[in-house]
Formats: structure tokens, sequence, C-alpha cells
């Protein structure tokens, strides 16, 4: 049994097949709490028409604000999930997971079913997700994601690491801190590619791509992430298309260090992007590495 929030800003245009997604599960949420964020165009009468249709579908609405994916973001996921907690709360609605799905997301009919059952089957398992696709020239593609995190979106928490990580935090990136809360308490978090989710928009382009990477750039600033790992984000960006995501991302770093802004408080968060991290990505090199010096071995065997 599971809760399940979307935020939705102004996307009548995805929003009814990713309510039909939703709604055609194999196991279905025994809340799915719908925030509308201030939406200007038909998605608010898409929204009510769910509700009036499924008693298990729920709806709050905010008041309109520009579009923001770094604070407000996380200001409307924390609303969603406080409401949402609450009301089961309330209505004695029991529940054993917390999920997430942004509102241009497509999910496989049994994307929760298995992703439940990878919980079941392991009890150290905190935090999970499918892999996240993107469907380019015809064909689905995996998105280049940190390896072995979950994805934002079709993101599911066991209830007792929610609340053991501190629930969803009111700063920018949440779930990257999420991921990380989970790991330095023992938790383990994975994604799992077999099961598929198909995000209808690049990620990090809802306001553009150059935007959205001098955005992901700010937050690693914020975040504290070490300047190696920076260089090494902006060569992986600069090495992919479209090339400019990488001048984007290094921008949005670069801006708030000339500024001298403010950083991320938590200082446990401060240190693992600053030295656990970069120890991790040491020992994610080496394994690819291994890897590839054993398929070369592989290929002359043969």
């Amino acid at each position: 049994m599971y809760v399940l929030i979307t935020p939705v800003k102004d996307e009548d245009k995805l929003l009814q097949d990713v309510a039909a997604s939703v709604i055609n599960q194999t196991v279905k949420p025994v809340l799915w709490l719908i925030i509308d964020d201030g939406s200007t165009d038909s998605s608010p009468k898409i929204i009510h028409s769910l509700v009036s249709r499924y008693f298990w579908i729920k709806t709050i609405r905010l008041p309109p604000h520009t579009r923001d994916i770094i604070f407000h973001v996380s200001y409307v996921y924390k609303t969603g999930f406080d409401f949402a907690l609450s009301y089961c709360e309330r209505n004695n609605i029991d529940y054993n997971f917390i999920a997430s799905i942004d509102s241009d997301t497509i999910l496989e009919e049994e994307y929760f079913e298995k992703v439940i059952r990878e919980f079941e089957a392991n009890k150290k398992l905190g935090i999970a997700s499918g892999g996240l696709y993107h469907e380019i020239d015809g064909k689905l593609k995996l998105s280049g994601q940190a390896e072995n995190f979950p994805s934002g979106t079709g993101r599911v928490w066991s209830k007792e690491c929610f609340f053991d990580t501190d629930g969803f935090s009111l700063e920018p990136s949440a779930d990257s801190i999420s991921n990380v809360k989970a790991i330095l308490r023992g938790w383990q978090i994975q994604r799992f590619n077999e099961i598929q989710m198909v995000e209808k928009r690049l990620t990090s382009s809802a306001e553009g791509l150059w935007k959205g990477y001098r955005y992901n750039g700010y937050m690693a600033y914020y975040l504290n992430k070490n300047p190696v790992l920076i260089l090494l984000n902006v060569l992986n960006y600069t090495l992919k298309r479209p090339h400019y995501t990488g001048v984007a991302f290094l921008l949005g770093y670069i801006k708030p260090v000339i500024k001298k802004e403010e950083r991320i408080k938590d200082i446990e968060i401060r240190e693992y992007y600053w030295s656990y991290r970069l120890i991790e990505y040491k020992k994610l090199v080496h394994r690819r590495m291994k890897s590839l010096v054993s398929a070369a071995e592989t290929a002359q065997l043969k």
C-alpha cells in the first residue's frame, strides 16, 4: 500500500496520459494527491474530473507562482507530502510506502507492483525507482543518471526510511538530500532499470535546457560539491548533445561562487558532497574500468 503525490503546473497536454498510467496500475495507491500549483490552463478541469471519478484521488490548489525548479518546487512537494500523510492519519488510511511522480512521466502498468516487490525482497532497501527513459528518434533511451541513484520521478520510499531521513526537506535538490541521508543512515538506495517509466520531456527542460542546466550548476554549488566533481560534470555534459549544457552548468556554478552565496547549512550534506561523494565516484570509475578490461579480455579469448 502506498501514498502517491504529483505536482502539476500547466500540464494539460500530458496530464491525462499520466493519469491513465496511474489509474491502470496493477497495484493502485491508497491515496493519490495531485497538487495544482496555480495552473492557468485546463489542468484544474482535468484534475477535478479525476477527483469526481475516483475516491482515492484528492487534490489541493496552491496560489499562482512563477515556475521555479529550485526553491519553490521543494515547497510544492513538501506541502503535498505533509498534506497527504496528515490526510492518511486523520482518515486511518494505512500505508507502507510513499511515492511521487512528476506530471510528465508515464509508468508501465506494473511499475509500482514491481518496485514494491524489490522492497519486499530486501528489507534494507530504503529508496528505489525504476529506470527513467526518454523517447528519442522513435526509440526508448535510458537516461544518463548517476549510477544506481533513484530518479526524482517515479520515486518510492519505505515508510520507515522516509521518516528516518527527516521526510522531504524544504531545500533545493531535496531528492538528492534524501538519497544522502538514507546512505548515511545505513539504508540502501537503488534504481531498477528493467522497470520502465518514460519522461515525456528531457530532464531539467521544463523552462528550456539552458536554464535547467544553469539551475543544476547552482544546486551543485549549494550542496557543496567538490570542484573535481564539478569539472567531471561539465565534461560529461559537454560531450553529450546538446553540448551547450556543459557551459550552462558551469555558468550556473560559477555565478554563486563569485557572489559567495550561501550554501546548504546541513553539515552532513556538505561533507558528503565535498569528501565522501568523491570517494564513491572513484570507486565507480574503478568498477567501470574493471568491467571494460574484463570485457576486452573476454573478446580476445573469443
